[in-house]
């Protein structure tokens, strides 16, 4: 008779404990321990990933190991790509996470469905096979090699594995999945950690990647234990408002590529469509005039691109002013405006200001600033902003505009664009010839330069 006991996990973090605790002493975070069955017989239960025992490893000098030459998988998307870092590395271990709905199982499958060369196992704990078909007739694609199945038990999924020996697993959702060498329920700490080491080892052993969706929590974090980011590969979050159509894929965590790499989708009736050049999509095409309107030069990852900064600036209707931001941090929003009425000498504290990101997206470059407080003067002054001219630079508590990184990409990109002039921090550095543009590069060092140059 297998011996039964009892432990208490964290939530949180994974650390255990023999008995109750009120604050997790790793992560410190309160009433996150709750009780979890073991039995002392689950380390002989253990799924092996390709039905036997592998040798024991020995150690080797760097000098002495042989790479092997190993293309990555072309996923046949672009964008995911190069998030990926130029495609799937064989053998890898990729998580990726978002807000319900958001379209993770929609950019899964439709990746799936544009591999007609690879055969791929999709195994699904949220929907029955049914429901992928519902799904997929709306996604364009058809791949006549992959396999599909309803399943939550790690068990079978090792064996629907050894049967197919696919090229690619997917496994939607993590938290769905459970395997006998735990008590406790699907979505647990110990059946996360259980199921996600199985899965590392059937990945590392056959060299077959693996691509595992998990949900977040309320925090925006992946949910489970901290272990399940730690011994993946790579973690990916898609990320966006399900008000708009615009979604991002971010890289968290790639041991094989780059994390300043971004995937910019719009959301379709018939599924995700890839965003190669995000600049003409987040650009209004209205060419009235009009005035709390500014563009500014921003990157998200290494991408450049130019987004809209709409501003209105309306005397306050009841005794407080109003302040609100959409798609842009409100403290900081809150930090430009003190900026703008000590240095500049605008008041402003009266009024309401209300400041939105155009396509729903965040930026968190700080390069967006100088074009924040344009927008925000132009509405409260009632005078257009140059719909040809651009901005970049950071805006300091003294209201100095402080120098930004990758200065030439956005020139550039605004170049590419059409647009005539760029207002830009001065660069005190000489390395940098802007000359070899073709559009007017003017450098200011204070705000107050800045909208000299804009509303004189």
């Amino acid at each position: 008779m297998a011996k039964v006991k009892s432990l208490y996990v964290c939530n949180n973090c994974g650390a255990d404990s023999p008995k109750w605790v009120g604050k997790c002493p790793i992560c410190g975070e309160w009433n996150t321990y709750h009780e979890e069955v073991i039995r002392s017989d689950t380390a002989a239960k253990r799924p092996s990933a390709s039905g036997f025992h592998a040798p024991k490893s020995k150690p080797v000098l760097l000098s002495d190991v042989e790479l092997a030459d190993e293309p990555r998988i072309g996923t046949g998307g672009g964008e995911l790509d190069r998030v990926l870092g130029g495609g799937i590395v064989p053998g890898s271990l990729i998580l990726i996470g978002g807000e319900p709905g958001i379209g993770k199982s929609t950019l899964v499958l439709q990746t799936v469905l544009q591999m007609h060369d690879k055969k791929v196992l999709y195994v699904s704990g949220e929907e029955s096979v049914g429901q992928l078909k519902l799904r997929a007739e709306r996604i364009p694609g058809e791949n006549t090699h992959a396999w599909f199945v309803s399943e939550t038990s790690l068990e079978e999924i090792f064996v629907h594995l050894s049967n197919i020996k696919p090229d690619l697993l997917i496994v939607d959702s993590i938290q769905t999945i459970s395997t006998e060498m735990a008590e406790s329920s699907p979505g647990s700490v110990t059946q996360i950690r259980e199921t996600a080491a199985a899965l590392l080892r059937f990945a590392k052993e056959s060299g077959t990647p693996v691509i595992l969706i998990g949900h977040i929590n309320k925090e925006g974090s992946i949910a489970g234990p901290k272990v399940l980011e730690h011994i993946v590969d790579t973690v990916l979050l898609f990320e966006g408002d399900q008000q708009f159509i615009y979604r991002i894929l971010r890289s968290m965590k790639n041991r094989f590529g780059s994390t300043s790499e971004i995937g910019i989708y719009e959301m379709l009736q018939d599924g995700l469509r890839e965003v190669t050049n995000p600049s003409e999509m987040l650009l209004s095409q209205n060419n009235t005039d009009l005035s709390g309107v500014s563009i500014a030069a921003t990157i998200e990852g290494i991408r450049p691109f130019l987004i809209e900064v709409q501003a209105l600036v309306s005397t306050a209707a009841y005794g407080i002013a109003q302040r609100s931001a959409t798609g842009f941090d409100l403290r900081r929003l809150n930090m430009l405006l003190a900026v703008l009425e000590k240095r500049a000498g605008f008041k402003i504290a009266q009024k309401d200001v209300f400041l939105n990101i155009a396509g729903g997206i965040k930026v968190n470059d700080p390069a967006i600033d100088l074009s924040v407080l344009c927008s925000i003067l132009s509405s409260s002054l009632d005078i257009t902003i140059d719909r040809h001219c651009c901005l970049a630079g950071e805006v300091g508590l003294s209201g100095e505009i402080r120098p930004v990184n990758r200065i030439e990409q956005r020139i550039m990109e605004a170049q590419k664009l059409g647009f005539k002039r760029i207002i830009i921090p001065k660069f005190t550095t000489t390395a940098i010839d802007f000359k070899r543009f073709k559009m007017e590069i003017q450098q200011v060092n204070k705000v107050e330069e800045a909208f000299h140059l804009l509303f004189k």
